[in-house]
């Protein structure tokens, strides 16, 4: 198992490779908050990985993979007890809806951030997860092209370091 380094200009190390890698639209912050659009800093632990069982085969990896569901939800409320940990929908609080029409959530990494335990406001629904064309801003995660997600999940992804800017 190994860790990559991510860059705030966009540069993702790993096992000597580097790949091009999306981030927030805010970039990277040492105070991550709630809807600020920021990729925290720090050493995110890869804790899981979801796919698209409709879409992809189960993809290698060293940690725990699960399919996603249609009723998989991440809840991003401060104000409820269920805030930056899976749900299943409906769910009464604001919420993200993880089985997406594109194809961005096709591979989604849970990342270690603010959840042992979550602080309400601290930043939630951060992964590692499929870039947009064009490789656009992000909402916060960090994101890679299918193929470069699928190689440094097979290599034995672990987690990634996030530098400050």
């Amino acid at each position: 198992m190994a860790w990559a380094t991510v860059f705030p200009d966009g540069r993702f190390l790993f096992c000597g490779r580097v790949f091009r890698c999306a981030l927030g639209r805010t970039g990277v912050s040492t105070e991550k908050r709630e809807g600020d659009g920021a990729t925290p800093a720090g050493a995110l632990v890869l804790r899981r990985l979801l796919w698209r069982a409709d879409r992809l085969e189960r993809p290698l990896a060293v940690v725990p993979a699960a399919p996603l569901s249609p009723a998989a939800g991440w809840c991003d409320d401060p104000g409820d007890a269920a805030y930056n940990t899976e749900i299943r929908l409906p769910h009464s609080a604001s919420h993200e809806r993880l089985w997406r029409e594109d194809a961005l959530y096709d591979l989604v990494g849970v990342l270690g951030w603010n959840d042992a335990p979550p602080v309400p406001g601290r930043g939630s629904a951060i992964f590692l997860h499929v870039a947009a064309p064009g490789h656009t801003p992000t909402a916060g995660c960090v994101a890679l092209a299918v193929p470069d997600l699928l190689a440094v999940l097979a290599e034995g992804l672990a987690g990634l370091r996030v530098l400050p800017p």
